[in-house]
C-alpha cells in the first residue's frame, strides 16, 4: 500500500528542484524526492543515478522501435527479467 503525502514549498525552491531533477535524469520532481528520502532514511540508493538514465534510454528506444505495447506490459518484463538474476 502506498500513501499520497501533499508538500508545499516556494516556488524558487521548486524551480531548481525541477531543473536539478532534468538535469540529474529524474523524470519529475516527485522521484527527485522519493529517491532523496531514500537515501537518506535508508542510507542507500535504490537505483543510481546512472541507472536511471540508462533506465530511460532503454524506454526511448523500446518505445521508438515499437518492442513494447505500454508501460505495463514494459514493467512486467522487467520484473521477469529480475527474477533470472
Amino acid at each position: 500500500m502506498n500513501s499520497q503525502i501533499n508538500v508545499r514549498m516556494s516556488d524558487q525552491l521548486l524551480a531548481n528542484a525541477q531543473k536539478y531533477a532534468t538535469k540529474h535524469g529524474y523524470g519529475n520532481v516527485q522521484e527527485l524526492i522519493k529517491e532523496s528520502l531514500r537515501e537518506k532514511v535508508f542510507d542507500e540508493t535504490l537505483i543510481t543515478k546512472e541507472e536511471l538514465v540508462l533506465i530511460k534510454k532503454l524506454v526511448k528506444v523500446t518505445e521508438d522501435k515499437g518492442l513494447w505495447k505500454s508501460e505495463k506490459e514494459l514493467f512486467q518484463k522487467l520484473q521477469k527479467s529480475k527474477k533470472i538474476y
